[in-house]
């Protein structure tokens, strides 16, 4: 019998987000490390936020998101938005409900900044990497990631030389930073520039006609 092309969904749905996601799923393992860690900070959020006001978006939740924005290389806080507006696992991964609102990218973006600025990213990655069932997840094979991330996350301050100077590359019109990233870290190379012709400054050439000329590159 051929089933018929209904259009409209049902009115209520019954079945719970925990049982759309499969038993096998590596985001399960993952969800679990990730809570027991926010645990352990439970004392640094109640620090970093007022006891008044408006409710901002839940530090737990804001940190769940960061590391699917990771793991999916998700370019934009705009585009994660969308993606938990339809995407029943990351729901499920962040904490929210099928029915819950998706917050704004501007107040996601800003609620993010507070994190930085208090090393809580910091202290939450350094959470799950303590956790024990953590070093059976890690791995010393080579894996790819988005640079554009890396870029976006990353200031170009924080850079360091390879010589051993410890001084972040300066600005300057003598050359331009290209970043090359490798197994044992990032390394800062210079590209000179071409030189630039001074203006006025022509030089005939007697082996050509009298006509022609060269600019002076010295």
């Amino acid at each position: 019998m051929r089933g018929e092309d209904e259009r409209s969904g049902s009115l209520f749905s019954y079945v719970d987000l925990e049982a759309r996601v499969g038993q096998s799923h590596p985001l399960r393992a993952i969800r679990v490390l990730v809570n027991e860690a926010l645990a352990v900070l439970v004392s640094d959020f109640s620090a970093l936020y007022s006891p008044i006001g408006r409710p901002s978006i839940p530090p737990e939740k804001l940190l769940r998101a960061m590391l699917l924005q990771a793991f999916y290389s998700i370019r934009s806080e705009r585009q994660l938005m969308e993606r938990l507006e339809f995407d029943l696992l990351f729901r499920w991964f962040v904490g929210l409900g099928i029915d819950d609102a998706v917050w704004d990218h501007s107040v996601f973006s800003k609620n993010r900044d507070r994190l930085l600025e208090g090393e809580i990213a910091a202290k939450f990655l350094s959470a799950v990497l303590a956790r024990p069932g953590v070093k059976r997840l890690l791995s010393t094979e080579h894996f790819s990631v988005d640079g554009t991330l890396i870029e976006a996350w990353a200031s170009m301050k924080s850079f360091r030389p390879t010589d051993g100077s410890n001084e972040p590359p300066a600005d300057g019109a003598e050359g331009t930073r290209k970043r090359t990233f490798t197994a044992r870290g990032d390394r800062t190379k210079r590209t000179p520039r071409p030189p630039i012709p001074k203006r006025g400054s022509i030089v005939k050439d007697p082996a050509r006609r009298p006509s022609s000329a060269s600019w002076d590159m010295r």
